[in-house]
């Protein structure tokens, strides 16, 4: 294999003389074999250009010609003097080789000027030169006087001198008869021999980046401006041509095109036909003996690109409809292919905790060694629901046996908010599993955006890698293609598709896990894989879905998606499914999933009086153990002084039972409570602190209406009326308020639909419904802590004015609205040709409706009245 940097010392030798001294001269008659000739460079260090000046021996005859060069070579022509000829030599060069110096060297010349530094006489056979002067026998009586290489033609050519009754026509063919004879082949194509032709036009030096190719266009122009050249038939070109080669066509110009000038394309099976043709026929002028009319033809002949017609390309680029879905099928496929195995073997190490450090060994014994090595788990804080869990013991138990047994429905968890629901089940149910899956639906509900959603979901179940900034992306791709062809890529994938993709690989994942304790010794080796699931409930992992319908109606896909997959995976047998909601309308939406199974619910609600105080007192004793450690810690490296030791503050717990009864059993008020308690404050007052902040909450959410929140689904007034209501009865029967003209004639565009409304309070935590056979039966307040609090803000007189005359605002629009359309009635039966018995009960029925209105509409202005003058005494 020939290196670039050889090949490029082969391709030119710059500056060399067809005679190298002391070897025999290519130019001059043979008699002058022996003659010895001098090698002279001219100044101007131009490749090829000061080809020989010859000087002749003083025992010859042969002519000195010290300054031959080329005349024209800024106009990219070859001068020509009588008795010259030029001839082009073909296959000197490999084709293609300029294009190796293409970015850097701008003609042959700086080509040329570089490979001298390659100028040796080890070339041997390889020099181009000795290829020229091989080629040219030396019995024949011509002289070489320059050679002018053309790297991109492969070739070079060669400018001769002959005797005067010798004329071109003779050199031309005794030279290619010799060539015949003894053919001459270069090093680098060994089954191509050389040839040589006459130049019979005038060739164009161009050193523009055009290359060979065996498409010729000719084009004929007039040898002079104002003559008017003749398109010639295809006969002619023939003629003229076939002497370079065989020619596989000739095309003339459509008879209806309107380029110019006229032309024809010519196209020869060799590009090295092709070159010879170019090169020896541009500049060719047809006389009107051969038919190039009466002033003559002159050919312009140029390389044309010969289009490729690749079959396969373009039925791809014109079936779009049919090529842009199969490619996205195959983009997918081999997107699960080599994705879906990585991303099932992270979802396993999620479900097995692989990663988890506080479950490692390492962990564990440090953890058994130190007695307190932990990391954000307080122990003080585990310790003190020993109380709640005790409590809650049978539904601990109930739980586990669930889990124990073989089960195809779904376990469901319900309770409100801070009733310790996960707690509960992820620290009592299920201490001491290993494959456990905790998916929390509130964070994936509240993302924002496709690929919030499918990012948080992925994080969940531990599905990685996830590309979900891919899908925006293939959207536009999906647009672009969609308004170019009129055609869907499909490239991008909906919402609902990539869910379905991470939750099919994510029960996957939960069967392979249920069944990697499975081995080949057990007395259960012969059953099926779903066989072995039935019968090993202990194995199957528990994935527990928190928050499950946190918002309710909102993003209704999520859950849909979520409770089909939950469906599929308790069928299968691959994992037990616990449901921990708020939502008493759960049901509605796992029915849709299992339609034929009856669930296993669970019901948390708020504790005792009696646990609650215990609650809180072993939370206040966990507290002083704590506080007791630290100052122990604390004596052992300060004095033993009395001024130094750190005095615990007296805690007094009087009247803390009327304070639990007020403050209710939730576990989260609970806590809150207990930390104030732990600093020495007194019960009631803390109390009252609470019972203010809370009340103050519930203004901000809830009736002055700055929350921001524009998809709530219900009004100021509608809170304030069941505020009110509530602070005087705790129970309010569910249909009484939806009778109320709030509720069923609201003003507000978001809070028409009464119901509606009281499903977003309840949502919302302000109120809680009761159910009693599958219908909503009571309303109450959201958890015992929002009673008192509704209690305190009735008293408050310019709050209670404030939102009364708002309300009554609005039951007087409502009243005006009712009026005003019975007025309309009346007049149009008053506008009737004449009364009829027929009108006159409905007219009464009008008139009695409008004294009605009239008089509510008297007696809320009145209250108005009282209200307002209440707004301006009070602050």
């Amino acid at each position: 294999m020939i290196s670039s940097r050889r090949l490029a010392a082969l391709a030119v030798r710059p500056g060399l003389n067809p005679c190298i001294a002391s070897r025999p001269c290519l130019s001059g008659l043979s008699q002058h074999r022996n003659t010895r000739h001098e090698l002279i460079r001219h100044p101007s260090n131009r490749a090829w250009e000061s080809t020989l000046a010859v000087k002749e021996d003083p025992k010859s005859n042969a002519n000195v010609n010290a300054n031959a060069q080329l005349e024209d070579k800024d106009s990219g022509h070859i001068a020509v003097k009588p008795n010259e000829t030029v001839l082009f030599f073909d296959n000197i060069f490999p084709l293609g080789l300029s294009s190796l110096f293409w970015r850097p060297f701008k003609t042959d010349r700086d080509v040329a000027d570089l490979l001298k530094r390659f100028d040796n006489s080890t070339l041997g056979i390889m020099d181009p030169i000795r290829l020229v002067k091989n080629a040219i026998p030396q019995d024949m009586p011509i002289k070489v006087t320059e050679i002018v290489p053309r790297l991109k033609d492969g070739g070079a050519y060669v400018k001769v001198r002959h005797e005067a009754q010798m004329d071109s026509g003779q050199v031309e063919e005794t030279l290619a008869q010799k060539l015949r004879q003894k053919p001459v082949k270069p090093w680098f194509n060994p089954f191509k021999r050389i040839k040589a032709r006459l130049v019979r036009g005038t060739p164009w030096l161009e050193d523009l980046y055009r290359y060979p190719s065996s498409l010729l266009k000719v084009e004929f122009v007039p040898p002079h401006p104002g003559s008017s050249p003749v398109e010639l038939p295809e006969e002619t070109l023939y003629g003229l041509f076939r002497r370079y080669g065989k020619i596989a066509d000739i095309v003339p110009q459509p008879f209806d095109s309107k380029v110019t000038p006229r032309y024809a394309n010519i196209t020869f099976p060799s590009t090295r036909d092709a070159i010879m043709a170019r090169n020896c026929m541009h500049g060719f002028i047809v006389t009107e003996d051969l038919g190039g009319g009466k002033d003559g033809t002159k050919f312009r002949m140029s390389y044309e690109k010969r289009v490729k017609s690749n079959s396969i390309w373009n039925w791809l680029s014109s079936h779009p409809r049919i090529v842009i879905p199969v490619v996205a099928a195959l983009i997918a496929g081999i997107s699960v292919v080599i994705f879906d195995p990585i991303r099932e073997f992270f979802v396993k190490l999620h479900i097995q905790h692989s990663l988890r450090f506080t479950d490692s060994r390492i962990y564990q014994w440090f953890k058994a060694q130190t007695g307190n090595f932990s990391f954000g788990i307080k122990k003080g804080e585990q310790e003190g629901l020993k109380t709640v869990w005790k409590h809650r013991s049978d539904l601990i138990d109930q739980l586990r046996n669930w889990l124990d047994g073989s089960s195809d429905t779904f376990i469901v968890v319900t309770g409100p908010k801070g009733s310790g629901k996960a707690e509960m089940v992820m620290d009592q149910g299920l201490a001491g599993r290993k494959n456990v899956l905790k998916i929390d639906c509130k964070p994936i509900v509240e993302a924002r955006g496709e690929t919030g959603t499918i990012r948080r979901l992925a994080t969940a179940v531990g599905y990685r890698p996830v590309f979900s900034w891919a899908n925006s992306l293939s959207s536009m791709v999906d647009l672009a293609v969609q308004s170019t062809t009129g055609v869907k890529a499909n490239f991008s994938e909906t919402l609902e598709s990539q869910l379905n993709k991470i939750l099919h690989v994510t029960g996957a994942a939960l069967k392979d896990v249920a069944l990697s304790d499975r081995s080949r010794k057990d007395k259960d080796a012969a059953l099926s894989e779903d066989a072995y699931l039935e019968a090993h409930p202990e194995q199957r992992p528990v994935v527990v879905i928190d928050n499950f319908m946190h918002k309710g109606e909102e993003k209704t896909i999520i859950y849909d998606k979520i409770a089909e997959w939950a469906a599929s995976v308790v069928q299968n047998n691959a994992a037990h499914v616990i449901f921990l909601t708020r939502d008493t309308s759960f049901s509605k939406s796992l029915s849709k999933a299992l339609p034929d199974r009856v669930f296993r619910t669970l019901s948390l609600g708020d504790l005792e009086p009696d646990i609650a105080k215990n609650y809180v007192l072993g939370r206040i004793d966990d507290h002083e153990r704590a506080d007791d450690k630290k100052h122990e810690k604390h004596e052992k490296h300060e004095d033993k002084d009395e001024e130094k030791k750190v005095t615990r503050p007296k805690r007094s717990l009087k009247g803390l039972d009327d304070c639990i009864s007020t403050l209710g059993g939730r576990l989260t008020d609970l806590e809150f409570f207990a930390r104030r308690l732990k600093t020495g404050s007194d019960p009631k007052e803390t109390l009252e602190e609470i019972i203010d902040e809370s009340a103050t909450d519930i203004v901000k959410m809830f009736l002055l209406g700055k929350t921001g929140d524009t998809d709530r689904k219900w009004s100021t007034q509608q809170a304030w009326v069941l505020v009110k209501a509530l602070a005087e009865n705790p129970t309010l029967r569910y249909h009484q308020v939806l009778l109320q003209p709030t509720f069923s004639s609201s003003t507000s565009p978001s809070a028409k639909d009464g119901e509606a409304a009281l499903e977003g309070l309840s949502g919302a935590e302000l109120i809680s419904i009761d159910f009693h056979r599958g219908r909503p039966q009571a309303i109450k307040a959201g958890k015992p802590l929002h009673q008192a609090a509704f209690m305190m803000l009735a008293k408050d007189q310019v709050l209670r004015a404030k939102m009364d005359l708002s309300v009554l605002s609005e039951v007087a629009k409502v009243e005006a609205k009712s009026l005003e359309a019975v007025e309309k009635e009346l007049v149009l039966l008053g506008e009737l040709p004449r009364q009829t018995g027929e009108t006159s009960g409905r007219i009464s029925y009008l008139l009695k409706k409008l004294d009605d209105s009239q008089q509510k509409i008297v007696e809320l202005e009145k209250e108005m009245g009282l209200l307002k003058k209440t707004l301006k005494q009070e602050y």
